[in-house]
């Protein structure tokens, strides 16, 4: 395959992933057809995936990279993150994950905090994020492992750690009997989200991506300063490694350098039957923001 046609058939999977083509190139074969993103294979691992993105999706906009998520490579069997190698980014995750027992309440979710049944064990450089029990697992590289370590042993000094417990513990797996059960985190959606989460990323220093339940069977999508909306339909639409998602209601502003506001589409997912309501809010943000991390990562090991 000469290099022009193996470059366009990584260039959505770079874009959606952060990949590089010299990392994809060994999975072109001989066709010239554009390179998949792969599904996870087991719905524990989709499950996993879909905790785990909901969990540290409200980290807001500190770098250009969503979720303090630099680049991932999709497998069947697992995920592999790299995060930014910033204090604060782990000590977000960690804090935001790792599952603690919490005041008693008549709702099971409500009893832990974090992402129940979820351990953390180190191999090598990585940090891998796993289930007792279930195949499900996301292994986490890009920072020193030992930040997580003592991050962790900071929270443990106020809070009812989880990770000690060689199995999921009743209150854990209540927790995550009843979200299954209310389909109140659809895996089916988000797990090929975080698959692709670098398509929510504008050009742009500064990016952020949250996403929430809006009522009913609609769920929010909102980025502060998101790519052009072509770019995204095709990413997560009906592009060769995009979702599928069914474009219901657009309003854009992308080609309008006089108009300041945001662009909105309507997104169905014609899998599951969900609307995903997206937003770009085009703030804006630029490089001065920076120094709002330097300032946290001053308070991340305290």
């Amino acid at each position: 395959m000469n290099c022009p046609t193996a470059l366009a058939a990584t260039e959505d999977r770079r874009r959606s992933t952060g990949e590089s083509h010299q990392a994809l190139h060994a999975l072109l074969g001989d066709h010239d057809q554009p390179l998949t993103i792969p599904s996870a294979r087991h719905a524990e691992q989709a499950r996993l995936e879909t905790s785990v993105f909901l969990n540290v999706c409200k980290l807001g906009g500190l770098a250009r990279h969503p979720l303090g998520i630099v680049r991932l490579r999709p497998e069947e069997d697992q995920l592999i993150l790299q995060l930014l190698d910033e204090p604060y980014i782990i000590r977000y995750w960690v804090d935001s994950l790792l599952p603690r027992t919490v005041a008693d309440s008549g709702d099971p979710r409500d009893r832990v905090c974090g992402v129940a049944g979820l351990r953390y064990r180190r191999e090598g450089s990585a940090l891998v994020l796993y289930c007792p029990g279930t195949p499900a697992r996301i292994a986490l590289t890009g920072f020193n492992p030992r930040w997580w370590e003592r991050i962790a042993d900071l929270l443990k000094e106020d809070y009812q750690l989880l990770q000690e417990q060689p199995d999921w513990t009743p209150d854990e797996r209540a927790a995550h009997t009843a979200t299954v059960a209310s389909a109140y985190e659809p895996e089916q959606l988000f797990s090929p989200l975080l698959r692709r989460i670098r398509a929510t990323a504008g050009p742009g220093p500064i990016n952020s991506t949250d996403a929430w339940r809006n009522g009913g069977a609609a769920f929010r999508l909102e980025v502060t300063d998101g790519p052009p909306c072509p770019d995204l339909v095709r990413l997560l639409g009906d592009g060769p490694t995009g979702l599928g998602w069914q474009v219901e209601h657009k309003m854009c502003t992308c080609r309008c350098d006089h108009i300041r506001g945001g662009c909105h589409i309507d997104f169905r997912d014609p899998a599951t039957g969900l609307e995903v309501q997206y937003s770009n809010g085009k703030w804006g943000r630029t490089t001065d923001d920076r120094h709002a991390l330097d300032e946290l990562n001053e308070t991340a090991f305290a």
